[in-house]
């Protein structure tokens, strides 16, 4: 497992005790996520006869009113924040938006809960609640990965890892984006119930039990940032053209008609980055492009795109993409047939 779990110093040992069915709680919220709902309600409100003990499970409202899911659907639950208390697990299935202030009494709630001993648990757009709640402050916590940002300048006191599926921290667990709530959910029962009960849940589910790599891999790679007409563009459009052959910062000023120096001036200015950095994400880049596609062998792609050797390219495409090449094809991309060579 690489880049699943941080802050593991703060991670709780929690088991049920013999004979307790532990008390669920969802919150519902006007605009509700349905996926992510659906993802609380599939791992610990579905009856799971197999096992001699499982869960309880409540849907309970943030804020008095109908709740109108996304996809037209309107949800009956109980207004009573007040079971939040008897919970041991509190999950916040997404938000209705970054930017949509939360509710006072659910703040609280949640703060009170926490206090008493229960787990707090977030998915996706869900951190904001959490972190509106103060419950963040000091800790380490994760989101999708359009949110990374705007959550690290909204609550500094937050530490936001951006790369992994889910973080535990003092008995507060965030995911990433809404499918790695799967994820954090297996991990919560893993911890609960053991490795074999979650094994078995996954199976059901057909996923894995642990998904190796973050959501790096899952991050649109980045737009050039070098301005249109610019000399500097000129050289990276000849760059990308011949990716696999040797480019050292020597060949690429004399390709500019420039000096080594005015170039990572310019790479600096333009790019916001230094040529060789630069040229290391473009070659991962093209290396993904490839995965993807499949047209091209495993144990040749890191030759078409300039890596050196086999062994540079898997170092280096692991360190950006936070998982190894044969499993990003497998994930990502149409298998080609040719032999893996991780």
């Amino acid at each position: 497992m690489d880049n699943l779990q941080s802050d593991s110093a703060n991670a709780t040992n929690f088991a049920i005790p013999p004979g307790k069915s532990p008390l669920v709680c969802a919150i519902a919220y006007d605009g509700l996520c349905t996926f992510e709902f659906g993802i609380a309600v599939e791992l610990f409100a579905l009856p799971r006869p197999e096992f001699d003990q499982w869960y309880r499970f409540a849907t309970v409202k943030a804020e008095p009113g109908p709740i109108r899911a996304l996809g037209g659907i309107t949800l009956d639950a109980e207004d009573n924040l007040d079971l939040l208390q008897e919970a041991s697990l509190i999950i916040v299935p997404g938000w209705r938006g970054a930017d949509i202030p939360v509710p006072g009494t659910l703040c609280a709630a949640l703060r009170a809960a926490h206090d008493r001993g229960a787990r707090i648990a977030s998915i996706c757009s869900g951190v904001f609640v959490l972190a509106a709640a103060g419950l963040l402050d000091g800790k380490a916590a994760t989101t999708h990965w359009r949110y990374t940002q705007k959550l690290a300048e909204r609550y500094p006191a937050v530490t936001v890892d951006p790369d992994v599926l889910f973080v535990e921290s003092g008995g507060v667990f965030t995911s990433a984006g809404s499918a790695a709530g799967l994820d954090l959910g297996l991990h919560i029962i893993r911890q609960d119930f053991g490795a074999q009960v979650a094994a078995s849940v996954a199976r059901r589910l057909v996923l894995p039990a642990q998904r190796d790599g973050g959501q790096r891999q899952f991050v649109p790679r980045p737009e050039p940032r070098a301005r249109v007409g610019s000399g500097l563009a000129a050289l990276q459009d000849r760059i990308r053209a011949s990716i696999d052959e040797n480019w050292p910062v020597e060949r690429m000023a004399s390709s500019a008609g420039t000096s080594t120096r005015t170039l990572a001036r310019r790479f600096h200015e333009e790019a916001g980055t230094t040529p060789l950095s630069w040229l290391k994400v473009e070659r991962v880049s093209r290396a993904a492009e490839l995965l993807e596609t499949g047209h091209v062998p495993l144990a040749d792609v890191w030759e078409a795109c300039g890596f050196g050797s086999a062994e540079t390219f898997r170092r280096e495409f692991r360190k950006a993409m936070g998982v190894p090449p044969v499993r990003y094809r497998e994930r990502l991309g149409a298998i080609s047939g040719a032999s893996a060579d991780d």
